[in-house]
């Protein structure tokens, strides 16, 4: 493996040639190439486990462990820029948005004389977040990263990245769970970091967005560079199949095609429901009846749709109010309810590996979801666990590994497994098909209209920001500053809503809405 840092020529920042990452005997990337230049975005898309975050994490000089490297990367001696898909696992919990950013500004103040360097430094601090596209960042600079939105916490990471000098990022499915109109945002983020004449190496599920911004596209498949050229081949002439079928259009399922069934009863019920985090208000619902079908909760990051999620589910204690199942109360935190109340209510987490233990074979994980819950033996789980797991697309070899060996879209659906082995009256889908390519996303949603037909009585709450994952709803819930603003019937929230941000969710014409400018940012 040959690695240099030395300064490249002003055409090119960073290049790589001829990658190949193995683990185990299995390539992960197999003879990529990429050059990188200033002020141009080159993208690389490709279906869950292709290698791109593979790619991306090389021109850090980061592979997984025991990996086996060939072939050679180039870096300027600048560091370089990683906005990784969770940005929050990149920021200090018990840190401030100031002191993570104001040691990284203090180094490069040290010249000066010592009165002046705290002034400067908060200088380099603003500048470095109104780079970010955070032109309020004066006012998040106490907050904790817990206190931030999603794409709060991915321009603080972007700060840290321009205040260190990086003249190369990478930025890691960056639209990953936003909404549409914080998507648009995030596009001029980059836009605008591009124009700064640095190189931004795009890894992305998101073909809009890849569009809109790429000057080259690369796409992988298995490790390997199968196409490249400018984005308009994605919309106009693809070669290979598999840039076909990452370019086919997600068709949105009708809820109408559903069988029509007489006036459900409500499976939970939850009324004048307040979330806080610490002392502050982020959550507020009236009313909301959750009966069987499809329920999809949407609003611009930060609007806590999450935040109700989890309330649901028992996992935010922090909340008055009152929750029904089946009539019956529902204790707010999962640790006083039965275990028939914790089988019945199951939460799949958006970040799929966070949930799983690393050091344990994901078929065990899913089957003791069913011995715990269910109290079934521990060889009937297990077989109960492999027909769950295959009927998912995970085949028996990929179900013996630990969550480490799995893609993200592959531990996505090993998620939604370990929540089904449960038997649920009421599954929460967190943002599930926002980190997937088209194929696998398409295939998921296949796979929950599948569940909703088999299972009349299934109450299936789909928290996104997705159009088409949306689609699969009955009913919509639109939540906006911790504050529900509109739900209702779905047909009628898509053509004829009557507020202005479920418009412009929904991409129906209508006022764009603009984001709350004062108080704090609720959490998601």
């Amino acid at each position: 493996m040959t690695v240099h840092t030395a300064h490249e020529t002003a055409h090119e920042t960073a290049h790589i040639r001829d990658l190949r990452v193995e683990v185990g005997g299995r390539a992960l990337v197999d003879g990529v190439s990429l050059r990188l230049a200033p002020g141009r975005i080159t993208a690389l898309i490709g279906a869950s486990g292709s290698g791109k975050t593979t790619t991306g994490r090389a021109l850090l000089h980061e592979y997984p462990p025991g990996a086996t490297v060939t072939g050679e990367v180039s870096v300027p001696d600048t560091p370089v820029g990683y906005v990784p898909q969770h940005p929050a696992t990149a920021l200090n919990p018990a840190r401030p948005v100031a002191a993570l950013l104001q040691d990284l500004a203090r180094a490069q103040v040290r010249h000066l004389p010592r009165r002046d360097r705290r002034p400067a430094a908060r200088r380099r601090v603003l500048h470095a977040l109104d780079r970010a596209q955070l032109p309020d960042g004066a006012a998040l600079l106490r907050r904790y990263p817990h206190q931030l939105s999603g794409g709060q916490q991915q321009r603080v990471v972007l700060a840290q990245a321009l205040l260190a000098g990086a003249t190369t990022i990478v930025a890691d499915e960056p639209t990953t769970g936003q909404d549409a109109l914080t998507k648009r945002e995030i596009a001029a983020q980059l836009a605008a970091v591009a124009r700064q004449g640095i190189a931004v190496l795009l890894l992305s599920h998101d073909l809009d967005l890849v569009r809109a911004l790429a000057d080259e596209v690369h796409v992988l498949h298995a490790g390997r560079l199968v196409e490249s050229g400018p984005p308009e081949l994605l919309r106009h002439a693809p070669q290979h199949p598999r840039t076909r079928a990452l370019c086919t259009p997600s068709a949105p399922t009708a809820a109408a095609a559903f069988p029509a069934f007489p006036a459900p009863d409500t499976v939970l019920h939850v009324s004048d429901l307040t979330a806080r985090h610490g002392t502050t208000r982020v959550l507020h619902v009236p009313e909301l009846r959750l009966t069987p079908g499809c329920l999809a909760v949407v609003g611009r990051s930060g609007s806590g749709k999450t935040t109700l999620g989890r309330c649901l589910a028992g996992l935010h204690r922090a909340h008055d109010g009152q929750l029904r199942l089946d009539g019956a109360a529902l204790p707010r935190s999962l640790r006083d309810r039965s275990r028939t109340q914790l089988a019945a209510v199951q939460y799949v987490f958006q970040d799929a590996h966070a949930s799983f233990d690393a050091h344990r074979a994901i078929l065990d994980q899913v089957a003791r979801s069913a011995v715990r819950l269910r109290r079934i033996p521990r060889a009937e789980a297990t077989a109960e666990a492999v027909r769950t797991l295959r009927s998912l697309g995970l085949t028996d070899d990929l179900v013996c590994r630990t969550p480490d060996q799995l893609s993200g879209g592959e531990l996505q659906r090993a998620a939604l497994a370990r929540a089904l082995l449960a038997r649920p009256r009421v599954l929460i889908c967190d943002e599930i098909t926002s980190g997937l390519d088209p194929v696998t996303r398409r295939g998921l949603l296949t796979l929950l209209e599948g569940l909703l037909r088999a299972d009349p009585d299934l109450c299936l709450v789909l928290i996104t920001h997705e159009r088409d994952t949306a689609a699969l709803a009955t009913t919509l819930a639109v939540l906006d500053a911790g504050r529900l603003v509109e739900q209702g019937p779905a047909a009628r929230l898509r053509t004829a809503p009557r507020h202005a941000l479920t418009a412009g969710l929904l991409q129906v014409p209508g006022p764009a809405p603009q984001p709350p400018s004062d108080g704090p940012h609720p959490q998601r």
